[in-house]
């Protein structure tokens, strides 16, 4: 069920001239407040990208994996400093390239430029789709439509149209998918799992009825190229 969204041509860019970066499970890529010089694509592995607020609680944006780049928001703007934090949530490989030669050679290449504003636009939507939900549909909203991002983006289908979504979270991470509290998602994941709308083994949670989590927030049937957590 992922989509690759990302050009394949701006893949090469990063397989040719990227240097390869190796990171533990848990330790941070980049984090908020740093000096922003290199563009990063994510070779294999997955990527929780955070924001810590004020009283030290954290939001996280975007759980990326393989083929997806990171620390993009510097680019073609004066911008100098993170804003948000990469966290390895398993080893994690990755190809660097700097700020300037990206530039550099998307300068050079008219057709690529086009390529990378294009998917450039998509991820704004992505994002500006998430902070409506967030903002529109409260706590139980929110929740309803990261799982349905959650499934858009590492979703299995299984049998009689239940979605295995294939990829470990803790109650902890949904909430600060959710900006909430890891109790308030607890009581909310065990009222869904009494509906039989959802099944949670060992982290890995199961949707048994996606369409009553699509009518619980009016889901205006996005692209899935859009309706994703990456």
């Amino acid at each position: 069920m992922v989509v690759d969204t990302l050009p394949i041509d701006i893949i090469h860019l990063f397989e040719e001239h990227g240097s390869l970066i190796k990171v533990e499970k848990g330790s941070n890529i980049f984090q908020e407040g740093e000096c922003a010089t290199e563009i990063l694509l994510i070779k294999e592995g997955t990527v929780q990208i955070s924001k810590e607020t004020e009283d030290a609680k954290e939001i996280t944006f975007r759980i990326c994996g393989s083929q997806s780049i990171i620390g993009e928001c510097p680019l073609f703007s004066e911008t100098t400093v993170r804003s948000t934090t990469a966290k390895a949530n398993v080893h994690t490989e990755l190809l660097a390239l700097s700020k300037d030669s990206l530039e550099m050679m998307l300068t050079q290449k008219p057709a690529l430029m086009i390529e990378y504003l294009k998917w450039l636009q998509n991820e704004n939507l992505k994002n500006q789709s998430l902070l409506r939900d967030l903002i529109l549909h409260g706590k139980k909203g929110a929740l309803y439509s990261t799982l349905i991002r959650l499934a858009n983006t590492y979703g299995e289908p299984l049998e009689d149209n239940k979605i295995l979504i294939k990829h470990f979270l803790t109650n902890t991470e949904i909430a600060n998918l959710c900006s909430t509290s890891r109790e308030m998602i607890n009581r909310m994941l065990n009222e869904l799992k009494k509906q039989k709308i959802i099944s949670f083994d060992k982290g890995y949670i199961t949707i048994m009825n996606i369409s009553f989590l699509k009518q619980a927030i009016c889901c205006e049937n996005c692209p899935s190229t859009i309706c994703r957590i990456d």
